[in-house]
């Protein structure tokens, strides 16, 4: 390991939380006593995460930490392109991990600049999605900066190898042996893994969910939340002007006690095996019930075809850590060409763990109920129907008689 001598300040992606706790001691150790510079970037998952960070930092031997805001940031720069392109991942995930990544990889590496680092690290395991998307945007945006894996250079493989660990160094921690659960929260969602979840055989616990209520529980009456859209972004609430983070968060409020948002899947992971996760995305839920009953009025055929393609190109991009990349650009680029048509109003009702668009209109729509009755017009000529069908299905009757 004759390289480990030559790094001299690391910029440590820090949660607080037992892995990195235990990886600062170990850079020192293995990494000739270099110095550890802790960061942490709020991406809304909330206060109680990031209390006592900076003291807690110190106090396992990093020499700064540094918390950076990116909330607003978050949602602007990165949700609200990306649901734009109505990416899902495998039909169902909303991609609430894998869009804060790219993120929270460029503020880790403008701080590594800020201070002369030479390295980065991450807590992230060698089974996971996170670190090929944390190493591909450090090879596309840092790579002169050395990365360190410690998941996949330590010889620790369990929660009481770390607490062991912790204590033969007097370092203190509040985790404990048994943790059942493993979650990521920010401001789109929560994931959880872990646990009974291991097993796709069992249904998840009610202790499994911590965003939203159990449908069963949720109100008998359902709740109208009115949403005006630009440009395929949400810009009101219920009326209200609000930023991007600000309407997440007051969605994330109405939709979670409706019990909106609950997914249960098992994904394919980037690295090859499957995982089963369980996600809650409330306020996000509503987002995309909204944007797309705005497109269904305001997107010619062909324009909804092509979106929906650019949104499965997209999902896979984005699951699989690619944002700093030119085809990211271009399919960005190609989907805010539609979105400059999405612009409405849309009015989506939440009851018992649904969200549906009850209402919709847009200056754009495309929808014309004088084209589109069933009762008597004057602009829809039926017999024009029959030269229409005769070209279209021409092929078809080419080759029937051909065979003949």
């Amino acid at each position: 390991m004759s390289d480990m001598v030559q790094v001299k300040k690391v910029v440590l992606a820090y949660s607080g939380g037992l892995d990195t706790s235990a990886i600062i001691p170990w850079l020192k150790e293995n990494y000739d006593n270099c110095e550890i510079v802790a960061f942490c970037a709020d991406v809304g998952q909330g206060a109680a995460e990031l209390e006592g960070l900076e003291a807690k930092a110190l106090a396992s031997g990093a020499s700064e930490c540094y918390i950076v805001d990116l909330k607003e940031a978050f949602v602007k720069q990165y949700i609200y392109p990306t649901i734009a392109t109505g990416a899902i991942y495998e039909g169902t995930y909303l991609l609430g991990t894998s869009m804060a990544r790219p993120i929270i990889a460029k503020a880790q590496v403008e701080v590594a600049r800020k201070v002369g680092a030479d390295a980065l690290c991450h807590g992230c395991t060698g089974k996971g999605n996170d670190q090929v998307r944390f190493e591909g945007c450090f090879a596309a945006l840092a790579p002169d900066l050395k990365v360190i894996a410690p998941w996949r250079e330590w010889d620790m493989v369990s929660r009481e190898d770390l607490l062991s660990y912790l204590a033969e160094r007097n370092i203190p921690t509040s985790a404990s042996a048994t943790k059942i659960y493993s979650r990521d929260a920010n401001a789109w969602h929560i994931s959880h893994e872990g646990g009974e979840l291991e097993d796709p055989w069992n249904e998840p616990s009610k202790q499994v969910w911590t965003m939203t209520a159990d449908p069963e529980d949720a109100p008998n009456e359902p709740a109208y939340v009115t949403l005006k859209v630009a440009d395929c972004r949400v810009t009101q609430v219920n009326g209200v002007a609000m930023s991007p983070y600000q309407a997440l968060m007051t969605l994330n409020e109405i939709a979670a006690p409706h019990g909106v948002g609950r997914i249960d899947i098992t994904e394919n992971r980037l690295v090859g095996m499957k995982s089963r996760g369980c996600y809650e995305t409330p306020g996000g839920t509503v987002m995309y019930a909204g944007l797309r009953a705005i497109e269904e009025l305001v997107l010619d055929k062909p324009s909804r075809e092509w979106r929906e393609q650019i949104a499965a190109r997209m999902a896979h991009l984005v699951y699989d850590g690619r944002w700093f990349t030119p085809l990211c650009a271009s399919l960005l680029a190609a989907s805010e060409s539609l979105a400059t048509l999405v612009n409405g109003e849309v009015v989506v009702k939440l009851y018992k763990g649904q969200a549906t668009a009850v209402k919709k209109r847009s200056p754009n729509s495309l929808y014309s109920e004088a084209f589109a009755t069933f009762g008597k017009d004057d602009v829809y000529n039926q017999k024009h129907a029959e030269g229409f069908i005769r070209l279209y299905s021409l092929a078809s009757r080419i080759r029937a008689l051909s065979e003949k």
